[in-house]
């Protein structure tokens, strides 16, 4: 851009030298010299202030590696001839062999049953240890409420001693029949163990590993997560999946609203005189000869050179730092869905501040400038 404002400076003051014949000696070529040389770094360095131009734009999409929750063979991908074509969330992306993951359902749910069969018959000993305990209590109320009748007629010498002793040995009888039905109830409930929120512990364990097991299940059918398409699709039926989490079998690509990003890389200091809502225009190298107006959405407050990670080592920062450029999220204001531009196509882009807004008119003819540039290109030659 500044060779191009440089080369219509020289185009203008050769025309002038040939308009008014000026003669040509080392003072009026120093003159003109000087005066382009000042002239011109007033005007890049203003318009680098507000009118800020980057050729690092962008559109950033976001994807998602989609990988295989369970281990298997792939037996069919449904997507296998429709990569880029649209799908909605809950398509099927590919379907894993799911005959193991039926016999892991089917072996758990018999375990299931069989556990709530084992503690049905359990909590049926232990209800009949508890009936047999107050059963027993009963008889033992009884017997106590005989020896007393029979205690209190024996010292009115109504009864004989023999009657006394027979209720005496009823009622040691009922004591000991109460602790045998007592340690008959609580061996009962030993052997039922141990239970949670009121079921028992081997019912709950088993439940939840054959939720595990359907959980599991369900995997072996992928499914977009959202509205998107998938794109260079390689998976293939027989190929075998789970194999790693550092290889995924396909990349989805999301085409949500807030999914795609027009970002435009500055030099730190061009975008002191830039805010939100500030106007400006993108051309992308894709579509030479147009230009599209966008709108800043927002500026990052971070760059990525300054980040720090947790490595268990002190940050050196005795060398040079790295620079790093700032960031600033672009919205467009054009329809571009008629266009053949592919996500991640690479632009640049011009933002036209308030301040100094009369050189908005050239930061403008030179985008457009640019964006005829890019009709030529040479690598068919």
């Amino acid at each position: 851009m500044e060779i191009l404002i440089t080369l219509t400076y020289v185009a203008l003051c050769y025309g002038a030298f040939k308009l008014f014949r000026i003669p040509v000696n080392q003072w009026t070529l120093a003159t003109a010299a000087l005066g382009g040389v000042f002239g011109l770094s007033l005007l890049f360095i203003t318009m680098a202030y507000n009118q800020p131009f980057s050729t690092n734009a962008r559109i950033y999409f976001t994807v998602t590696p989609v990988l295989s929750g369970v281990r298997g063979r792939v037996i069919e991908v449904p997507v296998e001839g429709r990569s880029n074509q649209r799908l909605e969330a809950g398509d099927v992306l590919f379907k894993i062999d799911p005959k193991p993951n039926e016999y892991t359902v089917a072996e758990k749910r018999a375990g299931l049953a069989e556990a709530e069969a084992n503690v049905a018959q359990l909590k049926a000993s232990v209800d009949q240890a508890s009936a047999t305990v107050g059963k027993v209590k009963s008889e033992l109320q009884l017997a106590q409420e005989n020896y007393d009748r029979q205690l209190t007629l024996f010292q009115k010498n109504v009864v004989a001693q023999a009657t006394l002793d027979t209720a005496q040995r009823n009622l040691d009888a009922s004591k000991q029949a109460l602790a045998e039905a007592t340690a008959a109830e609580d061996r009962a409930k030993q052997a039922y163990g141990a239970t949670v929120d009121g079921e028992h512990t081997a019912v709950v364990r088993l439940r939840n590993e054959l939720a595990d097991a359907e959980y599991d299940l369900e995997q072996t059918v992928v499914r977009a997560p959202t509205s998107g398409f998938v794109t260079q699709v390689a998976l293939r039926p027989g190929m075998f999946a789970g194999m790693t989490a550092a290889l995924p079998l396909m990349i989805f690509v999301h085409d949500g609203p807030g999914d795609r990003v027009l970002v435009a890389a500055f030099q730190q200091n061009a975008l002191q005189r830039v805010h939100p809502g500030d106007e400006g225009e993108v051309l992308f190298k894709g579509l030479p000869g147009r230009v599209f107006k966008i709108k800043v959405r927002s500026l990052l407050d971070a760059i990525a050179a300054g980040q720090l990670l947790p490595t268990g080592t002190l940050q050196d920062l005795g060398g040079p730092l790295p620079g790093g450029r700032a960031i600033a999220l672009l919205d467009l204001q054009e329809d571009i869905s008629s266009y053949e531009l592919p996500l991640g196509s690479a632009g640049e882009a011009a933002i036209y501040t308030e301040h100094f807004h009369e050189l908005s008119l050239l930061r403008k003819i030179l985008l457009r400038m640019r964006s005829w540039q890019n009709y030529a290109f040479f690598e068919s030659l």
